[in-house]
């Protein structure tokens, strides 16, 4: 039985054979590793030694490396931003004095990295709000009263987009002190909307520790401490906390508590126009969206089934972000491999690459679907072969 890190290693060298063009005998021969152990260890069921691993990487014209880790670093300009941020949020108690602009240019500052986050600009993110988080930091420090609240929750918003990059780019430490600072300023800003939405990107962490299950508890306990959505603002802060429940109780395999989320996140989004609150898009739409979700997490045929063809009849509407709509295609390529349809699935990962570059190169599932694709078309189409290799999955 294949461990957890044996699958994926054996999912990686198959995926570089295919990209290739070799077969397991002609690896064989320009290898020199047999075809039983290839094979093996393309089915995650032995661990290749470092002298195999060696010999596969020089054949499949790779790094034993990139067999063994997995795919480098993609975006050098994010990554060449991300020490100056460490170096900020490290002294966030202790700004050094500087200029601060009024806090109607600050949140103006704030919105652009907002926009900049939810359609997957991550580049230009990275390299912009470091500053912004600094000058933030010094605002937070010098106000008092009603503007001390409103310089804080320009700081959570801030940092939610700061903490995009960091997370979607395998920073996961520097992601879970960015989200602790989110919900430190949340508390500040003392809006029980915002403390939602910090609760909200806490998920990640969770995530990224694979603990659904303990993420759906904070999920539900934030939702809890919510007061009655008698604001549309709050109404949206309290439904996408439902959404995000569905989604990660359907990743726990938890299906009852999925539903609930879902009908619960129904009734609160009612009479919510479809917009960003807080950063996070709430609407009909993306309830649509976190539909697609919670079924591909469930992996239920039948809902996958109904759910792919309701997919057929609807496309998410242009002023959704683009990394919302990016999401909803490649869940929908998902759901359509998983219902043995690799063309479809192939043309969903196309229209997400073209809605949100950065969002898809990023994405871990996206590496896996492009890998599997290029498994079953040997290699043979080129268009696919030329998103696996730009994307870092072969």
């Amino acid at each position: 039985m294949s461990g957890p890190t044996t699958a994926p290693l054996g999912y990686r060298v198959a995926a570089a054979r295919a990209a290739v063009g070799l077969t397991r005998r002609e690896l064989y021969e320009a290898s020199g590793v047999s075809v039983s152990m290839i094979r093996a260890v393309e089915g995650g069921t032995r661990v290749p030694s470092d002298t195999v691993l060696d010999a596969l990487a020089r054949a499949l014209r790779t790094t034993p490396e990139h067999l063994a880790a997995g795919p480098d670093r993609t975006d050098s300009r994010v990554h060449r931003a991300i020490p100056a941020l460490q170096a900020a949020i490290a002294a966030h108690d202790l700004p050094e004095d500087g200029p601060v602009r009024p806090l109607r240019e600050l949140a103006a500052a704030v919105e652009e990295m907002t926009e900049a986050r939810v359609n997957s600009q991550y580049s230009r993110l990275a390299e912009a709000v470091t500053p912004l988080i600094e000058e933030l930091f010094r605002a937070v420090d010098q106000a008092v009263g009603a503007a001390r609240q409103q310089a804080a929750r320009l700081l959570a918003l801030a940092v939610r987009s700061a903490d995009a990059a960091a997370y979607k780019y395998g920073y996961r430490d520097l992601s879970g002190r960015l989200i602790e600072l989110m919900r430190w300023a949340a508390s500040l800003a003392e809006d029980p909307a915002l403390t939602a939405a910090a609760a909200y990107v806490r998920t990640e962490t969770f995530f990224a520790a694979d603990r659904p299950a303990a993420g759906l508890r904070a999920l539900q306990r934030a939702a809890d401490q919510m007061p009655a959505p008698t604001t549309v603002p709050l109404a949206a802060a309290a439904a996408a906390l439902q959404m995000r429940a569905a989604v990660v109780a359907g990743r726990a395999v938890d299906a009852d508590s999925a539903r609930l989320h879902l009908a619960e996140a129904e009734r609160l989004v009612r009479d919510v126009p479809e917009r960003l609150y807080d950063g996070t898009a709430v609407g009909a739409a993306s309830m649509r969206i976190h539909r697609l979700a919670v079924a591909v997490e469930l992996a239920d045929p039948t809902e996958l089934g109904r759910a792919v063809a309701e997919a057929g009849r609807w496309v998410p509407p242009r002023n959704l972000p683009a990394e919302r709509r990016s999401h909803y295609y490649i869940d929908l390529s998902r759901a359509q491999m998983a219902l043995g349809r690799p063309q479809h699935a192939r043309e969903s990962l196309l229209v997400a690459r073209r809605t949100a570059p950065q969002h898809v190169r990023e994405h871990g599932q996206v590496r896996t679907e492009l890998a599997t694709l290029v498994r079953l078309t040997r290699g043979r189409d080129e268009e696919v072969l030329s998103m696996a290799r730009w994307a870092k999955a072969v």
